[in-house]
C-alpha cells in the first residue's frame, strides 16, 4: 500500500470540493472494499476522503418515494421498518449478502461502487483490462467458473459482486448523485456498465460526482418476493447465480412481475422479456419455466461456468416459486 493523504468531509458541498481538488482521491465510508483493494495493490488512490460525518444516512418516506441515503449501513437498510413494509425484496438481498459484520460496515454507496471479485483483478501479476487496460483478460481462457454468462467482451468477462443492486434494479430504483453542477437523477439499471471495449470503468458516476441517495417508487410488491441465491458455502460468499423476483398477484394470476439476475454480468443483469411474458399468466411450474427460457436467450458460457447455462433457469424457476408461494 502506497502512502496517502488523508481528510474528513462534513457536507456534500466540502466533499465535491476535495474531490474538485484532487484527480486521485477516492472516497472512503466502510471501506470494506476499498481497503483490501489498497492492500494488494489493485487501487492505489493518493488521498482518502471520509465522509461519514456528511449527514447522508436517512431512510425515508416522501412523495411516493423511498429514499435511502448513500450513506446509510447495509444491516440498517435491511432492518429498517419503512424498507420491510414496503420494499421487502430488498431487504432480503441485503441479509443474503457476505456476513454480518460487513453489513454492519458496509454502506449502500459503497455496496454500489464495489468492484469485481475476479482473481485476475485483484492478482496484479495477472493480465486484466479492468485493472490495467490494455493488459489483456486473463480470465477468458484461464479460471473462469465465476464469471458471465452475459453481456461480455472479449475484453472482460468479470461480473458484478453485489446481491444489493439486484433487487434494486428489479425495484426500478434511481441514483441521486452530486456534481458540480449540481444533482442529477440517474436509472439504476443504468448505472453500472458492460465492459464493451471499456472494463476499466464499472459505472456512469464522474470523478467529480458524489452518490448522495437511492430513491425506490412505490410499487405493488411488497408481498410476493424471493431473493435466492446459489453460492458455494452459506454465507461470505459471492453468488454463482442470483434471481431478485417479485410478483403482484390476484388470486394465481400474475398481474406484474420484476426479475433480476446477479452473478451473470459485469451489471446486475434485468429480464425484462422473461418478466413481460409472465404477465397475466397463471402462476404455475411451467410458466416459470417458459420464462427462464426466454430470460437465458443469449446466454454464453466460458470453459468453466457451462454449468450456469442450467442452473440459471434452475435458480430463476426457484426464485419465482418461493415468490409466488408455491413451495
Amino acid at each position: 500500500m502506497i502512502q496517502f493523504q488523508f481528510e474528513r468531509t462534513a457536507t456534500t458541498k466540502a466533499t465535491l470540493t476535495a474531490l474538485a481538488n484532487n484527480s486521485n482521491a477516492k472516497i472512503i465510508a466502510g471501506g470494506t472494499n476499498l481497503v483490501d483493494l489498497m492492500k494488494r495493490n489493485v487501487m492505489a488512490p493518493t488521498r482518502l476522503i471520509d465522509i461519514n460525518t456528511v449527514p447522508l444516512k436517512n431512510i425515508e418516506y416522501k412523495n411516493g418515494m423511498t429514499r435511502i441515503g448513500a450513506l446509510a449501513l447495509n444491516s440498517q437498510v435491511a432492518d429498517d421498518k419503512l424498507i420491510l413494509e414496503k420494499h421487502p425484496l430488498l431487504s432480503k438481498a441485503l441479509n443474503a449478502g457476505a456476513s454480518a459484520q460487513i453489513r454492519n460496515m458496509a454502506t449502500v454507496g459503497g455496496n454500489m461502487m464495489q468492484r469485481t471479485r475476479c482473481s485476475y483483478f485483484y492478482d496484479t501479476a495477472l493480465p486484466c483490462n479492468k485493472r490495467q487496460p490494455n493488459s489483456g483478460c486473463g480470465a477468458l481462457e484461464g479460471a473462469n467458473r465465476m464469471h458471465a454468462i452475459f453481456g461480455a467482451s472479449n475484453q472482460c468477462i468479470a461480473v458484478h459482486p453485489s446481491d444489493m443492486c439486484v433487487a434494486l434494479v428489479a425495484l426500478d430504483a434511481s441514483v441521486i448523485v452530486a456534481g458540480p453542477k449540481g444533482e442529477r437523477r440517474i436509472p439504476f439499471g443504468e448505472f453500472h456498465r458492460l465492459p464493451g471495449e471499456h472494463p476499466e470503468k464499472d459505472n456512469t458516476l464522474q470523478n467529480n460526482e458524489l452518490i448522495i441517495a437511492v430513491e425506490i417508487p412505490d410499487n405493488s410488491f411488497n408481498k410476493n418476493t424471493h431473493y435466492f441465491k446459489v453460492r458455494d458455502r452459506a454465507s461470505y460468499a459471492f453468488a454463482l447465480v442470483s434471481v431478485a423476483a417479485a410478483l403482484q398477484m390476484e388470486g394465481n394470476v400474475i398481474k406484474e412481475a420484476r426479475l433480476a439476475m446477479g452473478g451473470v454480468a459485469h451489471k446486475p443483469w434485468r429480464l425484462t422479456e422473461a418478466e413481460k411474458s409472465l404477465a397475466g399468466k397463471s402462476a404455475t411450474e411451467e410458466t416459470f419455466r417458459q420464462a427462464a427460457e426466454i430470460a437465458m436467450q443469449g446466454a454464453k458460457a466460458y470453459k468453466h461456468n457451462a454449468f450456469k447455462l442450467k442452473m440459471g433457469p434452475n435458480v430463476i424457476v426457484e426464485a419465482l416459486k418461493n415468490a409466488a408461494g408455491l413451495v
